[in-house]
């Protein structure tokens, strides 16, 4: 199986699935800035989403083993709250508790929670699956992605930007209702949108197992 670190699913949930979706997000069940809200597997529709067997079957089939929700994170991009996401690897994980283990760090404290850049034997071990609860079109700020450039974490300015500069990149569009899952590692980025279409994505984090290594436990986010 060929491994570009993204793989795109249509219609996963129904247009009314993701109206329900909306609705456990709504402004009087959570806190919201204006580009959407974290933390939110506190929410109990919002957590038992994340096991919804749909989503636990493309993990499984993309990792090869049974995979267990650990975050969620509401991202809205509207006209009224429009920005620009460069290139990057997403490297920082929720943990329980702060370590001091070689190849982690830096840690920082977000919300009461301890996140840690991982290593990269870690990170192979995450997958984030993205709802689109609109549809993701190339005039509202889509997902931006450079194609296998997930197999290692990088640290250096010049070897990021040869990355980005000798590869092509991808853009990743889909309907609402359809799936997005991807390598943590995955070099991505978004445009700003150029019309007032909502793109609302809710991206969840799974991983094989809560435990990454011997003392270092995922947080739930």
């Amino acid at each position: 199986m060929i491994d570009p670190g993204y793989w795109i699913e249509e219609n996963v949930f129904s247009s009314q699935e993701c109206e329900q979706i909306l609705g456990y997000l709504s402004p009087g069940n959570i806190g919201r800035s204006r580009a959407g809200a974290r933390n939110l597997m506190s929410i109990p529709g919002i957590r038992e989403l994340a096991h919804d067997e749909r989503l636990l079957k493309i993990g499984e089939r993309i990792l090869g083993t049974s995979l267990v929700p650990y975050k969620a994170t509401l991202f809205e991009k509207t006209g009224k709250a429009n920005w620009l996401v460069a290139f990057h690897q997403d490297t920082a994980l929720p943990l329980e508790k702060h370590t001091d283990l070689d190849g982690w760090g830096p840690s920082s404290i977000k919300e009461g929670i301890t996140f840690s850049h991982a290593p990269t034997s870690a990170l192979s071990q995450i997958l984030a699956i993205r709802i689109h609860l609109d549809a993701s079109t190339s005039m509202n700020g889509p997902l931006r992605v450079i194609p296998n450039s997930h197999h290692a974490r990088i640290r250096n300015d010049s070897d990021f930007e040869r990355q980005i500069e000798r590869k092509s990149e991808v853009q990743c569009l889909v309907g609402k209702g359809g799936v997005i899952a991807m390598s943590p590692l995955l070099i991505h980025a978004s445009s700003k949108s150029i019309n007032d279409d909502a793109r609302r994505v809710l991206h969840v984090e799974y991983a094989a197992s809560l435990d990454l290594v011997h003392g270092v436990r995922l947080a739930i986010a």
